[in-house]
């Protein structure tokens, strides 16, 4: 009999509370660990949710503005240096950097200036798959276009053109129809015409150029800046700005629930190891015979200190297996009860299990500490007295 095995038997002859003390520590370890698991799944689907709520980073071609007086007499700001994007290497370098897995949307954007009879209208060339994605706010009279020549026309804009859903018009000598009438956004969508990249490029453009690019990227896994980093290297000669209101106000969300969450476990943890530290202070009162005569014995108090934190290991090796392997297992339930996926994935991580694990039985230990430098306190001769 040694240090290892009295603390086994010791497991083995109180198994009632051993066990008692083993579920309740392991309930504990699964609650912390399906918190964790919905939330980061909760965050990542929130996140892809957000971004239907318009983009966080816009590209542009770089120019100097130039600020034009004479005379005292102010001519405004002229832009120097302006040139278009060319679309398709564009997006091509934008697909092939690092972080690409980070970038949800992006959706090219021209912008021109046509006419409808004798009033000008602005005219916006889009991608129409990429702009349901980003635009997902967006409330149509009517539907996207199916045809080339069709259009979606900004609410301020249908109601000054005198347009609705199904009506053909001319703009600027082309013969577009109205597909559907945008519903009032509060934003410049609501003045302008959107139509199809291809033909605003044929009639308002050149083909394979647009004006600017709008990015919208999850921000969750990384920082906003080490994507307009990457997107920098590949696509000199452009301006790449962050929108940092937008990005914080997602960030906000998706940080409120990961902290929310992170709360919670903690405070789960603290009454777990307050459990553990209670029953094993316990355990030190009603063994007080016991350890007085394991001192009579010869053992140190460092081999008593050793047994009682031994005991405490075994409990918080076997809650840390199976408290993560059912929370693993309870998380899964709950995302699939509840349909909050959304596209984001459940994987279980064995190096995640392992360090839950480790980290557990070192909580667990430290819970110990104190009974287990109470025992090693006890002095032979009081304990044997009671005899």
């Amino acid at each position: 009999m040694n240090i290892l095995t009295i603390p086994l038997r010791n497991t083995r002859r109180k198994w009632v509370k051993t066990l008692l003390l083993l579920v309740v520590f392991a309930l504990g370890v699964t609650s912390i660990v399906s918190l964790n698991y919905v939330s980061s799944v909760v965050g990542e689907s929130l996140e892809k949710k957000l971004t239907a709520y318009g983009a966080n980073i816009l590209i542009m071609p770089k120019s100097e503005k130039l600020t034009v007086s004479y005379g005292g007499f102010s001519m405004g700001d002229m832009a120097l240096g302006v040139s278009d994007l060319p679309e398709s290497s564009t997006l091509e370098r934008i697909a092939n950097i690092e972080l690409k897995e980070r970038i949800a949307v992006v959706a090219p954007k021209l912008v021109a200036m046509g006419k409808v009879g004798d009033a000008a209208v602005g005219v916006v060339g889009v991608r129409w798959d990429s702009e349901k994605v980003l635009k997902g706010y967006w409330a149509l009279d009517g539907k996207f276009p199916e045809t080339k020549t069709g259009v979606i026309v900004g609410g301020k804009a249908a109601s000054r053109l005198g347009l609705k859903p199904g009506d053909s018009f001319a703009l600027s000598g082309n013969t577009v129809t109205v597909a559907g009438v945008l519903m009032p956004t509060g934003s410049d969508d609501d003045s302008v015409v959107f139509a199809g990249m291809d033909f605003a490029q044929e009639h308002f453009g050149t083909p394979d150029h647009v004006h600017f690019v709008e990015v919208a990227a999850l921000c969750a896994g990384c920082p906003i800046e080490e994507i307009v980093v990457q997107l920098d290297k590949a696509l000199p000669g452009t301006d790449i700005q962050a929108l940092q209101s937008i990005v914080k106000q997602r960030m906000y969300s998706v940080n409120f629930v990961k902290q929310l969450i992170l709360t919670v476990s903690l405070i789960i943890l603290f009454i777990a190891c307050c459990m553990v530290g209670v029953t094993m202070l316990s355990s030190v009162n009603e063994r007080i015979k016991e350890i007085g005569l394991m001192r009579s014995l010869g053992f140190s108090r460092k081999g008593i200190f050793s047994i009682f934190c031994f005991e405490a290991m075994i409990i918080g090796m076997a809650a840390g297996l199976f408290g993560y392997l059912g929370g693993f297992f309870l998380s899964t339930k709950i995302v699939t009860m509840l349909d909050i996926a959304d596209g984001a994935m459940l994987m279980f991580d064995p190096a995640d299990m392992a360090l839950t694990c480790l980290l557990i039985t070192a909580v667990s230990v430290l819970s110990a500490f104190f009974p287990a430098w109470k025992a090693s306190a006890v002095e032979p001769s009081e304990a044997l007295i009671s005899l």
